[in-house]
């Protein structure tokens, strides 16, 4: 299992790339969570937690599509460090202003998410230039997806341990803080100040105006609705359960069970073509999100939690390559920032409706969420198939600087598309 992603590590700036990538995105992995313990400490309601985190949310999957769009035409550097810095000052107005004015709340909030750098669609442009070879390429999503869950596992966690120790508004300076250095640490690396997007043509609706990538993008928002509501219907069975540190290790079992599929998931050489694939990995990721509603004690709610991630990180990989294959010429990071901005509307619409279904219903019927989600994504799967099956036309991103320096046909796609 581990010399594949052996492999990947020895390359060249892959180790700098990918922690620095993690350690940039730890303030966006951890605002919902990081917001909703602010929050309550401030005083306010569950409501108002979660409209705070959908806002931020919200801007964020504004803001990334955007800011891929400009990394696609100016380069990395310039884009990701100044809104790295920017997001930073904007989340330590909200913590230093708090809640007392619900206005500068929600602008600050609002302000930090929309400034959040494409780290994450800015490292899988980079894999093909740092790698060559497809099917590296494709362990390295899977490794990047299994990565991202250790940062989910040991977010949460940061968060709780920087609570315990000082305070929430200490939590939210610290994470946006190590966010400012990770950024620092990817756009000065060698790859990122050499890399360039592959000539576009000019489009106003970018990589949007791929069939493909749209039904993706409508099957991530219901995975990440499902993923949202957990972070607000834990809270209430945490407070019931031994409280925070309950909070944090529900949170941290999510990334725990992601990190083992994905890790299995990667470590195997997948043949056949990766729609199906998809929609298997969405149905077992829905079932194992009823299992929840049961709320036992904290134990095995925790095992739980376990369980409901362990499709998570797989689903996402397998996206990944689907994304490669459909995303127009010279769009590569806008289209992957379209799935990560279209994943954190989900969970934003998630964190929203959860809310004010915990105050009137309790945790049972927040849990109730995510599965109905998980089932919808399925659904959208299944009425997009032929879209997804599709050849992508000339839709494919084509070599150049951005993903494949030697310009070689790479073997598993079809005649005259790159990976």
């Amino acid at each position: 299992m581990a010399a594949g992603y052996l492999d990947i590590l020895r390359a060249r700036h892959a180790v700098r790339l990918l922690v620095g990538t993690l350690v940039g995105r730890l303030p966006n992995a951890t605002a919902a969570i990081a917001i909703v313990l602010f929050v309550r400490a401030e005083g306010g309601s569950y409501s108002l937690a979660g409209a705070l985190a959908a806002v931020y949310g919200v801007a964020n999957a504004v803001g990334q599509p955007v800011l891929g769009r400009l990394v696609d035409l100016r380069g990395q550097p310039r884009v990701q460090l100044p809104a790295a810095v920017l997001s930073a000052l904007a989340m330590a107005v909200f913590a230093f202003a708090g809640t007392g004015s619900p206005v500068l709340a929600y602008a600050a909030v609002g302000a930090a998410g929309l400034f959040t750098p494409p780290l994450e669609g800015g490292l899988r442009a980079l894999w093909p230039s740092v790698l060559g070879k497809e099917d590296q390429v494709h362990t390295a999503y899977a490794m990047d997806a299994v990565a991202q869950e250790v940062m989910f596992t040991v977010g949460p966690l940061l968060v709780t341990v920087c609570v315990s120790l000082w305070s929430p508004l200490v939590a939210l300076l610290v994470l946006n803080g190590l966010g400012v250095l990770g950024a620092l640490s990817v756009v000065v690396s060698p790859p990122s100040r050499a890399w360039r997007s592959a000539p576009r043509e000019a489009h106003w609706l970018g990589a949007l105006r791929s069939g493909g990538l749209l039904a993706l993008l409508g099957a991530f928002l219901f995975i990440g609705m499902a993923l949202g509501s957990i972070t607000v219907a834990s809270v209430p069975y945490a407070d019931e359960h031994g409280g925070d540190a309950v909070y944090g290790w529900l949170m941290a079992g999510l990334g725990l069970g992601a990190l083992i599929g994905g890790a299995v998931y990667g470590a195997r050489r997948w043949t056949g073509e990766p729609a199906p694939r998809l929609r298997l990995l969405v149905a077992l990721l829905a079932v194992c999100y009823l299992p929840l509603t049961l709320m036992p004690g904290a134990v095995a709610m925790v095992l739980l939690t376990v369980l409901a991630g362990v499709f998570l990180a797989p689903c996402i990989a397998c996206a990944f390559v689907l994304v490669d294959v459909h995303a127009p010429r010279g769009t590569v990071t806008e289209a992957f920032s379209w799935l990560v901005t279209t994943f954190t509307v989900g969970a934003s619409v998630g964190t929203g409706l959860t809310g004010p279904v915990v105050e009137h219903g309790g945790a049972l019927w927040g849990f109730a969420v995510p599965g109905a989600a998980g089932a919808v994504s399925l659904l959208v799967l299944v009425a997009t198939g032929r879209v997804l099956a599709a050849p992508a036309r000339g839709a494919v991103v084509a070599a150049s600087s951005e993903n494949d320096p030697n310009r070689a046909v790479e073997p598993r796609f079809s005649s005259g598309h790159r990976a």
